[in-house]
């Protein structure tokens, strides 16, 4: 990851320490807002669920430690309840020769799919469902590609991928090689997402850097031992599967204009220009962002650089983990949020319209909250359902031994949730429950409503160490509306969607997905916080076969299913 020379550290920790002091304006009462913190319990050990996830952390320090893994939020046999995802590791010795393939040999390796039981507790049917895995694991991404009603799962490895069919039944059966998705090399996230609306899902599927069980020895300060960064790899291309309608795909990254080689770790969709067509945000690590633009006639171009998303406004590169696109200030456009490594504060980009970004990290007060911290899994969540999306963000850094180079920094760490005022971000992470007090090597995050109560939840896997299913109980007034949608000349999933409500407090807009945050999956279900308003006066529905839907007068505190018009 990216790492900085100790001179360059102590330049930025100044800075950060400088303009903490300059923002600190004493005798101007009235410019601090209300602490309104939330209640999040872990309530991990009642759930039922148990899990471990094994980095396999050696002497050698391979790269492949150091990632973790991801988690997905799903609901793979349509009894209305989620159920978790969970991907995991695979042993690697010490040494490992060159040119292998680590290889699940244990079932303490396995990834795991836990069922959502009636009463809240969490079953664990790994093996009925068939979805161990084979092989050193990472991401995950849901989407239902064959449109047949039920969620599959696409899981991204070191050393090629796997594709599992739902076949409805509680069951899953391997077709990758029948798909022509395996790949190679070392895939980090990815995504479902209709690049081309022909009402089929496609994927785009993130690599990290080009790597291979050399021992290389890299040192800090000449005497420590530590994990390689980036900068000693060379980038390599996504890969991109056009969806041909009869089970197969056809890998298109060079014809369509994915095909950027990247250090590339976190993914994002939006149509973030407003002209119809879903685009696509990469987060790579240490070098600039990708921003694909979508043309609307199946191709696409990078723009990140011109649209302000490539690097921070003083020219630097960020190492890029978690992303995600959503309307954090309401104005109809989505916004973009990047975490990253600490001594480079969280990235976020407001959406200034025209196709243009302007860097907000330091007017929106996040650059305060951020400076000191290593993020990984980040999502927009509205905790408290006041209408405004806060931040959630698992913590941790890569480097194992950090504090020893930084005293000020540290290789596990609290949560954070970032409380989204209407003027700025406050961190409300200590007043919001024990969770945030507990330091974890935080990695994959995926955000949903885990027991359908209108409160969004989170469940966060760690790297080396457990995963945690975490409810929001936050007591609060406000209303809510939770909206599943149903293509049907569209995707099923309805990806890509951006759906709309309007209340007598004005708009907020959200896109249907279940990309975003880093190496994860979340409930596709669009979430809106109403505050004090007891209806939604309008609901538009842009689905992403180009038909518009209105439903009026719909009532708060509600999960709404719809079905696109057929």
């Amino acid at each position: 990851m990216s790492f900085r020379r100790a001179a360059m550290a102590a330049v930025f920790l100044v800075l950060g320490l400088w303009f903490l002091a300059a923002q600190a304006k004493p005798g101007q009462p009235g410019q601090q807002p209300a602490i309104v913190p939330g209640n999040f319990v872990d309530v991990t050990a009642a759930s039922g669920m148990q899990f471990h996830h094994y980095a396999s952390q050696t002497a050698k320090k391979y790269m492949l430690e150091i990632m973790g893994s991801g988690v997905a939020l799903l609901d793979y046999d349509n009894d209305g309840r989620l159920d978790i995802f969970l991907v995991n590791g695979a042993p690697i010795s010490d040494p490992t020769p060159l040119g292998t393939i680590p290889r699940k040999t244990d079932p303490k390796y396995w990834n795991r799919l836990y069922h959502q039981k009636p009463d809240g507790t969490f079953e664990d049917v790994t093996e009925k469902a068939g979805v161990q895995g084979s092989g050193y694991g990472y991401g995950v991404a849901v989407g239902d590609y064959d449109n047949d009603g039920f969620e599959d799962l696409f899981v991204t490895e070191y050393g090629g991928n796997r594709l599992y069919h739902n076949n409805g039944n509680g069951t899953f059966t391997d077709v990758t090689e029948k798909a022509g998705v395996a790949g190679n090399g070392w895939s980090t996230s990815a995504a479902w997402v209709d690049l081309d609306n022909d009402g089929l899902l496609d994927l785009v599927v993130l690599r990290y850097v080009q790597w291979d069980f050399e021992d290389r020895m890299c040192m800090v300060n000449g005497t420590l031992r530590t994990y390689c960064r980036p900068d000693n790899f060379q980038p390599i291309a996504p890969l991109v599967y056009h969806n041909n309608g009869d089970g197969t795909f056809t890998e298109v990254s060079q014809r369509i204009g994915i095909s950027k080689p990247g250090k590339s770790l976190g993914i994002a969709i939006a149509d973030y220009d407003r002209d119809g067509h879903v685009d696509i945000y990469v987060a790579n690590d240490s070098m600039p962002g990708f921003l694909y633009h979508n043309k609307g006639n199946g191709t696409f171009e990078e723009v990140a650089l011109l649209a302000g998303v490539g690097v921070t406004d003083s020219g630097r590169t960020y190492a890029g983990m978690g992303v995600d696109f959503a309307d954090y200030n309401n104005r109809g456009l989505p916004d973009l949020a990047v975490a990253d490594l600490a001594l480079e504060p969280y990235a976020l980009s407001a959406n200034v319209g025209k196709g243009f970004f302007q860097y907000a990290t330091d007017s929106s007060g996040l650059g305060n909250i951020t400076m000191q911290h290593s993020g990984m899994g980040l999502h927009f969540i509205d905790y408290d359902n006041d209408g405004l999306e806060d931040l959630l963000v698992s913590q941790g850094h890569v480097m194992d031994t950090v504090d020893q180079v930084n005293p000020n920094l540290h290789y596990r760490e609290p949560m954070l949730l970032a409380r989204n005022t209407g003027k700025g971000f406050v961190d409300v992470s200590a007043q919001s429950g024990d969770v945030f007090h507990q330091p974890w090597a935080g990695r994959g995050l995926a955000v949903g409503d885990i027991n359908n109560d209108g409160r969004i939840d989170a469940v966060v896997s760690t790297s080396e160490g457990p995963a945690h299913v975490i409810l929001n109980e936050t007591a609060t007034p406000n209303h809510w509306l939770t909206l599943k949608l149903t293509g049907h000349k569209s995707n099923r999933d309805a990806i890509g969607a951006e759906v709309k409500v309007v209340t007598s407090r004005g708009a907020q807009v959200a896109t249907v997905t279940t990309a975003g945050s880093y190496l994860s999956s979340s409930d596709k279900r669009v979430h809106f916080g109403l505050g004090a308003e007891p209806s939604v006066r309008r609901v538009e529905i842009h689905w992403p076969s180009g038909i518009l839907q209105t439903l009026t007068e719909v009532k708060a505190g509600q999960i709404l299913a719809v079905d696109e018009p057929r």
